[in-house]
């Protein structure tokens, strides 16, 4: 009797765990069945959230890139800023040097017309220096005044290139005065055309001297003529010679001089 009432007893524990996991698993079912849209919904805002992001992340990059490019761009402009004053300065000036020139080149018309007769002045008064000095390469010194003339009268040639010139011929005779010169020509001796030596020591001494150094003579300052040299100054007309003609070195030359008044 006492093994009959235990199997009850038993079989009623057994029923009522599985009565217990059936309820519990009826309950979970319907817990799962009840939580799937919410399961379901948190998935679908995962994804959203998950795209809202991504889209957040492009923006984010889309704003990095547009900053850098105002960076960019806003340091060109500072750059286009100091650049634009600087030129602005630079046209300031430039301007300036336009009215500058503007008005030189009035000045320049008012100093062309001047000029030009003092250049004339000029040739006149070195045609007739030409005539009253020494009589040292008379063809060559001629030529480069009637040179002068014949420039005066050309309208190609500019004003400043005139100057230039007239002041180029005033430098050769400038020179003249302090350079020893041999030259080869002809000379009237005793009526009779010869060829001579011609040694020019500045515009000290002329003198003439035969090719067979038989001759010689030196023009006069005080009587403007030509005077016969005694024999004794042969050797150093000769020694003149070749020290003008850089075949023998500089050396004291004991020459005739002809003082004038």
């Amino acid at each position: 009797m006492k093994q009959l009432t235990r199997v009850p007893t038993a079989l009623a524990k057994v029923s009522a765990a599985l009565i217990t996991i059936f309820a519990a698993t009826n309950g979970l079912a319907q817990e799962e069945k009840f939580l799937e849209p919410a399961v379901k919904k948190a998935t679908e805002i995962n994804q959203s959230a998950a795209k809202s992001q991504e889209k957040i992340n492009k923006i984010t990059d889309q704003i990095g890139t547009k900053l850098q490019q105002f960076k960019a761009v806003n340091k060109e402009t500072t750059g286009l800023d100091v650049y634009n004053g600087q030129l602005s300065k630079q046209i300031k000036n430039q301007m300036q040097e336009m009215a500058d020139l503007n008005a030189a080149i009035d000045d320049v018309s008012v100093i062309e017309r001047q000029i030009t007769p003092l250049m004339l002045r000029m040739i006149t008064g070195l045609e007739q220096f030409v005539s009253l000095d020494v009589p040292f390469l008379p063809k060559e010194r001629t030529k480069r005044v009637d040179e002068l003339k014949i420039m005066m009268d050309r309208a190609d040639i500019a004003p400043s290139e005139k100057f230039r010139r007239v002041m180029e011929a005033y430098q050769v005779e400038m020179d003249y005065g302090r350079t020893l010169e041999a030259y080869s020509g002809l000379h009237i001796i005793d009526g009779q055309e010869r060829d001579v030596d011609f040694l020019r020591v500045g515009r000290t001494a002329l003198i003439y001297q035969t090719r067979d150094a038989s001759l010689q003579g030196s023009w006069n300052k005080k009587t403007g003529k030509w005077q016969a040299l005694d024999s004794s100054y042969r050797t150093q007309v000769t020694k003149g010679l070749r020290m003008a003609k850089k075949q023998l070195a500089p050396d004291l030359l004991m020459l005739p001089v002809a003082m004038t008044d």
